[in-house]
């Protein structure tokens, strides 16, 4: 049975092959991201949307919208009151970073690069997904919404790994930037997983769990549209190199996925956390990356053209991905 939500677009299983999806379905599923972005770097490109507006409206979003999203997808999420759902997911965010960095360092290897001319940028960007606004409307329109509730979850491993581990491989020392993890979407996740834990999830309903339904419905849609304005003002005139993005395109969509499929196929993890995993391994390069390499005297313009490319690329790459993914593992979209 075919469920519809407002704003996606659901795919369809083919009667002939049940069980099956196909990249085509996906694509139907997901397009409205694309197009967002789309919109966004319109917007920017054309003046409609003044690069000083950024700062403001992601504001709002981190602060007050996104919390609220979190709320409404995890107040009630049965999955999460298994301790082992929680502990697993937030160590699968932090090691799949881990092995993704390591591949690209691999990757970077494997095509020249050394310390000083742009290796550890590489290796950040091309080995780092995007875990947070591309990939929580893809979760959203391909799996039930307690895949959202344990996405962030593991993105609270994720954000661990990004200012601990990814601090250290773009400066080559170790670090930790606590304050940084004080943001809007792990504060919205600790809260969330303390009311389920004590049980009073189930407490906060009628007029307030509306309210904060509405506050949260539109943070992701309005982030993305931002993305991809913030994405038209990232690219400079700064020559990208074929070799680094070639490169990272492999290690992107070809190494770490297989890396991520093997993780979500023999891991005993909840299915919920496998559905995660797969949509992570399809995701584009994180944005995170570019913040890391200016704070920390990288090369930003790498990080920059590592985004783009793959942001262009996976719209082709991500349905194929999400397709051989759920016939190889054994999982079934509901859409």
């Amino acid at each position: 049975m075919l469920s519809h939500k407002p704003g996606l677009v659901s795919a369809r299983f083919r009667p002939e092959t049940p069980g099956v999806i196909s990249p085509l379905d996906i694509i139907q599923s997901v397009l409205w991201v694309y197009l967002l972005i789309l919109a966004g770097a319109v917007a920017r490109r054309t003046g409609v949307l003044p690069q000083e507006y950024d700062e403001p409206i992601m504001k709002v979003c981190y602060m007050i919208m996104i919390p609220c999203f979190i709320l409404d997808k995890i107040l009630g999420a049965e999955v999460l009151r298994d301790g082992w759902v929680v502990v697993s997911s937030i160590a699968c965010g932090y090691g799949l970073i881990v092995a993704g960095v390591c591949v690209g360092f691999l990757v970077g290897k494997m095509v020249g690069l050394r310390r000083g001319n742009g290796m550890r940028t590489f290796a950040l960007s091309s080995g780092t997904q995007n875990y947070g606004f591309t990939a929580v409307p893809v979760v959203e329109s391909l799996w039930a919404t307690s895949a959202v509730a344990v996405l962030f979850v593991h993105n609270i491993g994720v954000e661990l790994a990004m200012w601990s581990f990814g601090v250290m491989v773009i400066n080559g020392r170790s670090g930790f930037k606590w304050k940084l993890l004080a943001n809007g979407m792990v504060i919205g996740v600790m809260i969330g997983l303390i009311l389920v834990a004590v049980r009073l999830d189930g407490h906060i309903t009628g007029t307030p769990r509306e309210a904060m339904k509405m506050l949260g419905s539109g943070a992701f849609p309005l982030a993305v549209f931002i993305i991809g304005a913030s994405m038209m003002s990232m690219i400079n005139h700064e020559k990208p190199s074929l070799r680094v993005l070639s490169a990272a395109a492999f290690a992107r969509f070809l190494a770490i996925p297989a890396v991520f499929l093997c993780a979500a196929k023999f891991l005993p993890i909840a299915t919920e956390l496998k559905q995660v995993i797969v949509v992570q391994a399809s995701m584009p390069a994180a944005v995170s990356p570019i913040i890391l390499a200016k704070l920390y005297n990288g090369r930003p313009a790498i990080a920059v053209h590592i985004v783009v490319m793959t942001t262009i690329l996976s719209l082709l790459t991500l349905p194929w991905i999400i397709a051989f993914a759920c016939w190889w593992i054994g999982l079934e979209p509901i859409l």
